[in-house]
């Protein structure tokens, strides 16, 4: 054996043992380490925090390591809703209300039943506590009819209730929670009783690293694993531990598709449901100025991006946020701001800009900007350094300076959560879910949002179209919105990555349809290792 094999081996050995929860004891109950009882899930990121509900991170695999042990409602699986704690729903038209008939046999870890209660005080207390990813100011009343029976009547008509909150928001058990002040502080083991099919005995901040075990009394049937892992790998060191069968799922680079077909395994094409964006700090100058992003939109080649970055591994930007290959979109929106380095000038020009040499001025003053980048090594598609250095050249080629600043990527979320920046990359999923994302990402208040409230005829059109229960009267409004962002151009949408999964065949996996939760576009739904 080659020095080099025996050290990969050896890492892939110490990655596969978790250490501890937190206190570093030897957690309670552990089971067999037979390698055919345990599923073991790589990705290159690794943490995404605490895994209750209040302290999970925000992204889309914070809420996937929640939901193992959370359930809500209502779930998705490949081919749309399906029952979860809520055995049966109605809509009632006449009285905007949702009737949810609750499954009896549901438990929580503790043994405890699931009762309407339950219900009842996990939406009173994301009244003073909200969960992060999601609106309940539509909910007018929340009532128990019997002891499994909930209705929840709605102030106002809200066509994706059932997606992003019936089938989002996390159901808290009330005997564990009512006491609870600080919720995003609250980390003894009760916070992580949930009702669903597994329980958490292992989490390893620092290693990135999550140990599941099944809870064999779940109440839609025995998991189909003993444990659950997610451990922290990089592409290149999956590749080889899924040949080697020492993982079973794993994102991989579009090189290694054909290679990992040939050695047995199955590959998953994402659809096109993660963002690659521009954020623009429109509150600042000279970013304030429409004229401006427009004109920056216009000097960089969302196409030649792809090509020469990700060997033209992506769909190119809709500045109107949707996907391309998505019903949802507007064509008319596609086609805005197509390269043309002579149109962005124009807009310079009108703004008192004047090219003095390689660089644009204004007042004497050169134009130069900033752009962050994140500096972690990422999935292949995730805009990083290469982006960052294809950007630059194209901007500096037109006539704008740009300093690249490298940030770790949680940084780099809080910096353009708070507004500290000027021009930066990032991206995030959920483009899959009811289209009311373009709420959140628009108007909302998180890191993926463009807080854009400026064109209060855009502000008008998103609130509108949640009220519209019609699907076709919908898509005509999303036309006018995609139009209207298009033209203020707050964020600019790049690409849409073509992402790769290749996995063994130990699982059933699939990607959700509208993805899981508020749409995390991942093939990890944990009703593929239920029975």
């Amino acid at each position: 054996m080659t020095g080099c094999k025996r050290l990969l081996l050896t890492l892939l050995a110490a990655l596969l043992v978790l250490p501890a929860l937190g206190c570093g004891k030897s957690p309670a109950g552990t089971v067999s380490q037979g390698q055919n009882q345990i599923y073991t899930i790589a990705d290159d990121t690794g943490d995404y925090g605490f895994p209750s509900p209040f302290a999970h991170y925000s992204r889309g695999p914070g809420y996937i390591r929640m939901s193992m042990i959370f359930d809500t409602l209502i779930w998705k699986d490949a081919n749309g809703y399906v029952p979860a704690l809520a055995a049966e729903w109605a809509y009632l038209e006449n009285e905007n209300a949702y009737l949810f008939q609750l499954n009896d046999t549901a438990t929580w870890h503790d043994g405890q039943k699931v009762t309407a209660a339950d219900v009842l005080f996990t939406f009173d207390y994301l009244k003073k506590f909200p969960y992060q990813t999601t609106n309940i100011s539509m909910i007018k009343a929340v009532e128990a009819l019997d002891s499994h029976t909930v209705k929840i009547t709605l102030s106002r008509l809200h066509a994706p209730f059932l997606d992003q909150v019936a089938g989002t928001i996390p159901i808290l058990p009330k005997h564990i929670w009512h006491s609870i002040a600080e919720p995003a502080q609250f980390r003894e083991k009760e916070a992580l009783i949930g009702s669903g099919p597994f329980k958490l005995v292992d989490y390893n901040k620092e290693q990135g690293s999550y140990l599941y075990e099944a809870y064999d009394d779940y109440y839609q049937g025995k998991p189909k694993f003993k444990q659950l892992k997610f451990i922290k790998m990089n592409a290149e060191m999956a590749a080889a531990a899924l040949k080697q069968h020492q993982i079973d799922i794993a994102q991989i680079p579009p090189e290694l598709v054909k290679p990992l077909e040939q050695a047995g395994l199955t590959i998953l094409t994402m659809p096109h449901d993660w963002i690659a964006k521009l954020v623009i700090n429109h509150q600042k100058e000279p970013f304030s100025h429409v004229e401006f992003r427009q004109a920056l939109a216009y000097a960089i080649d969302r196409q030649a991006l792809i090509d020469t970055t990700l060997r033209g591994q992506a769909l190119s930007g809709n500045p109107g946020l949707i996907p391309p290959d998505s019903h949802w979109v507007n064509p008319a929106a596609v086609e805005a701001y197509r390269y043309s380095p002579d149109n962005a000038a124009q807009l310079l020009t009108k703004l008192g800009y004047h090219k003095n040499g390689s660089y644009w001025e204004q007042n004497g003053q050169p134009l130069e900007v900033e752009l962050l980048i994140g500096a972690t090594a990422r999935a292949s598609g995730f805009p990083g350094e290469r982006q960052g250095e294809f950007i630059k050249t194209q901007l500096e080629q037109f006539g704008i300076k740009v300093n690249l600043r490298a940030l770790e990527s949680k940084t780099l979320d809080s910096r353009i959560n708070e507004g500290k920046f000027e021009l930066a990359l990032n991206g995030h999923g959920g483009l899959g879910a009811d289209p009311d994302y373009l709420s959140n990402i628009i108007t909302g208040k998180s890191f993926n949002s463009a807080r854009y409230h400026k064109n209060k005829t855009l502000t008008a059109l998103l609130e509108k179209q949640a009220t519209f229960m019609d699907t076709a009267a919908r898509k005509l409004l999303f036309a006018e919105i995609q139009t209207a962002f298009a033209a203020d151009i707050p964020a600019l949408a790049l690409y849409y990555p073509t992402w790769y999964y290749a996995y063994s065949s130990r699982a059933n996996l699939y990607f959700t349809k509208q993805g899981i939760g508020t749409g995390a576009p991942l093939p990890l739904n944990k009703m593929s290792f239920v029975r």
